[in-house]
């Protein structure tokens, strides 16, 4: 028998009426509950538990250095590396996850108390396997972030979980601790060295970060680039009264360079340019001049201050532990010029 066009059809309506009665309700998928103050995630949108292994970069900003990210990586097991931030982008996201062996890369942009001790954000950097502070301006990271919920994931990232940290320019200037704050504005080598007391010459310690290898240590970036020598010596010679009688140091790290330090405090350089490590020769000893309005005098006989540059070509692995190896030579300050003997 030929049945027609019009009962066939009446047929198949019949039967795919009747399965749909009796079938499960189709339900659409449920969002995972998002964190508004992300900017995205690649990769794994499942957290991923590794062994990771401390660690520290200190990079001096402009073009990232591709191997002191690498390092970050293996570091970091493979798992989620998150970046924060005040300003900018999710252009870390991409350029991190393209390297390769990353569950997932996202970035959390804080600029706000509020941002800083939401808990979908501490639950981000709680399960982070690596962490990275990108540029923009180290006085709003102080401000925004030191005493919240923020500042309470970085200390347990680094002192429990023991991840790799690391920071870019502004990043890096909060890693150490003490701190520029820059609160007060940018202040320059000559103005820094003659008068060491300028209201924009703003050092202090910070809890933000405040890592173990960087005990009594200030960090500084853009350093050859912007000729910022003076003006780390001028931040040393301010924080004499808080040093507790040890010997102050500094890290500075030139433009497209990194310096790496591993668990046991061997850091190596990796990248273009220069790193300059500083230490006093003297903690007792306070500088000759040091006062309001008036040029900074920090001679010691011409030895106030230690120095060593260092950078990936000639490249020797120093223990930042003891801080015990053969330096280059000495600077010092006379009447507001810096020397180096």
């Amino acid at each position: 028998m030929v049945r027609s066009k019009h009962f066939s059809a009446a047929i198949s309506f019949f039967l795919l009426f009747t399965y749909a009665c009796n079938a499960e309700p189709i339900m659409p998928p449920i969002p995972p509950v998002g964190n508004s103050y992300s900017l995205g995630r690649v990769g794994n949108a499942e957290d991923l538990q590794t062994d990771t292994e401390s660690g520290l970069v200190l990079m001096g900003g402009s073009t990232d250095v591709d191997a002191a990210m690498l390092w970050m990586i293996e570091r970091s097991g493979g798992g989620d590396f998150v970046i924060i931030r005040v300003s900018g982008g999710d252009g870390y996201n991409d350029y991190l996850y393209n390297m390769g062996g990353l569950n997932s890369v996202e970035t959390l942009r804080l600029n706000t108390v509020e941002s800083a001790n939401d808990e979908k954000v501490f639950e981000t950097l709680m399960n982070a396997e690596a962490l990275f502070i990108a540029g923009g301006d180290q006085s709003q990271y102080l401000r925004l972030w030191e005493g919240t919920k923020v500042e309470e994931a970085i200390q347990y990232l680094i002192h429990e979980k023991q991840i790799p940290i690391g920071g870019t320019s502004a990043g890096c200037a909060i890693m150490g601790e003490f701190v520029y704050t820059g609160e007060s504005g940018s202040i320059i080598s000559q103005e820094a060295l003659q008068n060491p007391f300028d209201e924009r010459l703003t050092v202090r310690r910070s809890s933000l970060i405040n890592h173990p290898l960087l005990q009594n240590t200030i960090t500084d970036q853009h350093f050859s680039q912007r000729g910022r020598e003076g003006r780390l010596v001028g931040f040393l010679a301010r924080l004499k009264n808080l040093a507790n009688n040890e010997l102050l140091k500094a890290i500075a790290v030139d433009e497209k360079t990194a310096v790496v330090i591993d668990k046991d405090g061997q850091a190596k350089v990796f990248g273009q340019a220069n790193a300059f490590y500083l230490m006093e020769s003297n903690a007792d000893q306070l500088a000759e001049t040091l006062q309001n309005q008036t040029p900074l005098t920090w001679n010691l006989g011409q030895q106030a201050l230690k120095y060593k540059t260092v950078n990936a070509d000639q490249n020797p692995s120093l223990d930042l532990k003891t801080w015990e190896w053969e330096w280059d030579g000495f600077w010092y300050v006379e009447a507001g010029e810096l020397k180096i003997n």
